[in-house]
């Protein structure tokens, strides 16, 4: 065996995350490079954004970084570096999206896989980004994906459905994450799926397997940053070779003790989950 064989098998798993950098609401990069990160998972930051605070507080520097995401890649290409993971979270424009496939082009290897988590709305309603022609550009991405984690909103949309007026039947469900599954990702969890006064239903679809399901209490309101806790713990998981079940049911588990925490200290919504009270209990999981 060559050196570059043995150095290839020591080296520490590495995931490339795209989303913004937010200072203070614990969410996106914030949030995802700490998680994967406990995993022992070298988090590798590439930015869309960068804010102070997230949009949901009163006042925030927000800095697009559009135009110097190309530059920042390049050197990565130039280094040759090499990624075991690639996640996605919010983008905000064409242009990014593009440059997002670009990367996915250059750094998806035999054994990467990628996440993508769609982040465009929620609640039946989606952001003042996503116009039709965003919408649109968001489905060229879903091509590229190997697992997805969509919410109801993001789900209908991608499949060109309304938003549903009650709750979807598991059939219903599984029928729309076929079609979706059709354009490349080969899992996909619709998450947070009000179930019942109680119960928050987390819809899981393998392709060409029986659909599954992860069912959590539901605690206090919705809270910022959950979608990044989930979908980085998912990511992590996965990357160190649990089952996609295994992997949503730990991250679903995982941020509903991180919400019990927040509403038992009283932590604002918007001020997201606090993950960090238990970062060493999943780091633990990884021995």
């Amino acid at each position: 065996m060559g050196k570059n064989e043995v150095r290839d098998m020591q080296r520490q798993k590495r995931i490339a995350l795209i989303n913004d950098i937010t200072g203070f609401g614990r969410c996106s990069i914030a949030a995802m490079a700490p998680i994967v990160s406990a995993m022992k998972i070298q988090a590798v930051p590439i930015p869309t954004a960068i804010l102070s605070t997230h949009t949901q507080f009163p006042i925030y520097y927000f800095d697009d970084y559009t135009t110097r995401m190309k530059d920042y890649i390049q050197t990565y290409k130039d280094l040759d570096l090499e990624f075991d993971a690639i996640a996605t979270g919010f983008l905000g424009s064409k242009e990014q999206v593009d440059i997002v496939i670009d990367f996915i082009h250059r750094f998806k290897k035999k054994n990467v896989f990628v996440l993508v988590d769609p982040v465009m709305g929620d609640h039946g309603k989606l952001y003042a980004t996503y116009t039709p022609e965003m919408c649109a550009k968001m489905k060229e991405l879903v091509k590229y994906a190997d697992l997805m984690t969509p919410n109801l909103t993001e789900l209908v949309t991608l499949v060109d459905r309304p938003y549903p007026q009650k709750l979807p039947s598991f059939t219903e469900l599984e029928d729309m994450c076929e079609e979706l599954s059709a354009q490349g990702p080969q899992h996909i969890v619709v998450t947070g799926i009000p179930f019942n006064q109680k119960q928050i239903l987390n819809f899981i679809y393998n392709k060409d397997e029986d659909y599954q399901i992860v069912m959590v209490d539901r605690i206090g309101e919705d809270r910022s940053g959950t979608g990044d806790v989930i979908a980085s713990v998912i990511a992590g998981s996965y990357l160190n070779g649990k089952s996609f079940y295994q992997s949503v049911n730990r991250a679903t588990k995982f941020a509903s003790q991180c919400i019990a925490f927040c509403e038992k200290t009283y932590v604002p919504n918007h001020y997201g989950l606090c993950f960090e009270e238990y970062l060493c209990e999943l780091g633990e999981d990884e021995k």
